[in-house]
This record gives C-alpha cells, structure tokens and sequence, in this order.
C-alpha cells in the first residue's frame, strides 16, 4: 500500500504519560490524524510515577484521540532492564516496574479499543544485545538505530491501523 503521509508531532524528550494531556493540546482541537502513535512508560518508571496514574493518563489520552475518529497504536514501556548504567539492584525494580507497567499498559489500551505493540519482545532483545549499538551516548535513550528498530516494530501495527474500513 502506498500513500502518501504528512506527520505531526507532539513528543517531547523527558515526558511522562502525565504531559500526554498538554502534548496533544499542542495539535489543534479540531485537528483528526488518521492514527497517532503513543509510546509512553520508561520515564514513568525511573521518575516513580504510580502505576495507576500514568495508565489514567494513557488511557485519556487515547479515549480524546479515539473521540476525533483516530486510530491509536501505542508502544507499550520498554524493557528497562537494558538500562546498564543503572546500578544494581536498581537495574532489577525498573525492570519489574517497566514490565508491570507494560502489562498495565496493554491492558488500558485494548479496553479503549486501540492496539498494544509490545517493545520490551520486539526491540528488548535487541537492545540488551546490542547496547553500544541501540542506546545514544546517554546510554538512556535510544540511539538513531534504536528508533529505527522501535519504529520497525511498530510499523505493522500502524499499517493494520490505516486499514480500517473507514480509512
């Protein structure tokens, strides 16, 4: 399928699932895309955010998009346990933490009626086996490649999104 695609967006680096809100008040009220992608969780967990509220933050977000008619695919917390640099045993809580959140995750956004992409078993293994090569210089965030694996991972998602019936 080829098409063309205009995209907008609304990310900002350090968010968490509790910016959503503001992030999508930077789009016009009237403005409707055809699909967003979300992907939200990894700062919620190294900023301790509670579990509850960024899934309530999440699934706002997703019910004021799904209301303007566009389809959601949200890439759920990544696997934090890649993070080396996060000494141990605190490596070990934000990799539960981003799985409890990623579980939590999936969860909001079926019942909301949009679809969960798991990045912690799509890109995870990737990035705890190729850390030099899927994280930036800040070892934190993902690195030109890591986005492009991200995005891979996502794709499939976002085109089954596009093929809706009303699409």
């Amino acid at each position: 399928m080829r098409r063309p695609v205009r995209l907008r967006t609304a990310a900002v680096v350090g968010a968490e699932s509790g910016d959503l809100p503001a992030q999508l008040a930077t789009l016009a009220d009237e403005y409707a895309a055809d699909v967003a992608v979300i992907v939200v969780g990894g700062n919620d967990v190294t900023h301790r955010v509670p579990l509850s509220a960024s899934v309530a933050h999440l699934q706002e977000t997703i019910a004021q998009l799904r209301s303007r008619g566009t389809e959601v695919v949200v890439g759920t917390c990544p696997d934090l346990r890649a993070l080396r640099p996060v000494p141990q045993p605190l490596r070990s809580l934000a990799a539960r933490w981003s799985r409890q959140l990623a579980a939590a995750q999936a969860i909001a956004v079926a019942r909301e009626g949009a679809t969960a992409v798991d990045l912690r078993r799509s890109v995870g293994p990737l990035f705890l086996a190729q850390p030099n090569e899927m994280f930036s210089m800040d070892r934190f965030h993902p690195s030109a490649l890591g986005y492009r694996r991200m995005a891979e991972a996502l794709l499939p998602a976002l085109v089954a999104a596009l093929r809706t019936p009303d699409r």
